[in-house]
């Protein structure tokens, strides 16, 4: 026999949408809308980049030089060198420290220590670009002279130590090491996140079994980081890639390729370049300079492209299953 007041509760509840099942379907909604939105500007970027620079790529080189802007692609190759140049750097004194300090903040150092460190190392992110800027500018430039010229003095049999010592400072390895100190608190709060993520079990099973803490980490925290140190450094060289201000105001360069890091004949970056030259550009030269910077655009994506495909080699394993 039928129960009627059920019936009542079910038409009632059957007639009534559910709130939770309503949230869903907008946060769907939004989420999806949001996805759909990067992508429409990624490729409004795109296409504005590539429809202003159109004119400098496809110009008659002969035309371009009559004028003093030079062929496109040899004059934008040494800035491309110089963005690529000056990242490697960045990122290989900034990685070590990164991934170090974020050891220490998550697996060594004492509650009441870690969490205070940690919010320097997070608030260093905030500092503006112009603030680095000077700093490496007036401070940092003049005081590494004298290393500039004792690692020249017994280490120049090094190519990357050759060559006559810049007077200023203001090379390749000071813009380099204001880049290392931009992106090392992205690279370090990604990393200590994901420290932080290590399961717990495998651990304290490590422990006892008798390795060390260092040997925990290495077999049981480091694997499982793995893919997520990968994205911090990808996301910290898109940042050293695209910094403009901060180089602009350090590095005297121009357009050379060259691998020595202490002489005064430095590569430019190409964000350097553009904020140097756009203001006064007109004509031909404008659209020169929006062509560097669809190179720009095309090296951050293929950097990206590489980032995606090296986490995606590691994305069936899983330090918790």
């Amino acid at each position: 026999m039928t129960n009627p007041s059920a019936g009542l509760i079910g038409g009632a509840s059957a007639g009534k949408a559910d709130p939770k099942r309503v949230g869903d379907k907008v946060f769907g909604a939004l989420a999806g809308a949001s996805g759909i939105m990067i992508l429409v500007i990624l490729a409004a970027v795109a296409t504005f980049l590539l429809v202003q620079g159109a004119p400098a790529l496809f110009a008659d080189p002969a035309k371009l030089i009559s004028q003093g802007y030079g062929e496109f692609a040899s004059w934008v190759l040494p800035y491309a060198f110089g963005t690529v140049w000056a990242a490697t750097l960045a990122l290989a004194m900034a990685v070590p420290v990164a991934i170090g300090i974020a050891l220490f903040i998550s697996h060594y150092a004492p509650r009441r220590l870690a969490q205070p460190l940690g919010y320097v190392i997070d608030l260093l992110a905030a500092v503006p670009s112009v603030v680095f800027g000077l700093w490496g500018a007036e401070l940092l430039a003049p005081a590494v002279k004298g290393l500039y010229s004792w690692l020249n003095a017994n280490l120049g049999f090094i190519p990357l130590f050759s060559g006559q010592v810049s007077g200023t400072g203001r090379t390749i390895l000071t813009a380099a090491v204001v880049l290392a100190v931009m992106v090392l608190p992205i690279i370090t709060s990604l990393s200590r996140e994901v420290f932080l993520q290590a399961p717990r079990l495998h651990e304290e099973a490590a422990l006892a079994l008798g390795a060390t803490r260092w040997e925990m980490i290495r077999m049981a925290v480091l694997p499982f980081a793995r893919p997520g140190i990968i994205a911090a450094v990808m996301l910290g060289l898109g940042r050293a890639l695209g910094e403009t201000m901060a180089v602009t105001m350090v590095l005297s360069g121009g357009r050379s390729i060259s691998f020595e890091v202490l002489t005064s004949q430095n590569p430019n970056t190409i964000a350097a370049t553009i904020a140097l030259n756009f203001p006064e550009a007109f004509g031909l030269k404008t659209n020169q300079l929006i062509a560097a910077g669809l190179v720009l655009f095309l090296i951050t994506l293929v950097v990206n492209m590489i980032a995606r495909w090296i986490v995606s080699r590691r994305a069936e394993y899983s330090g918790a299953n």
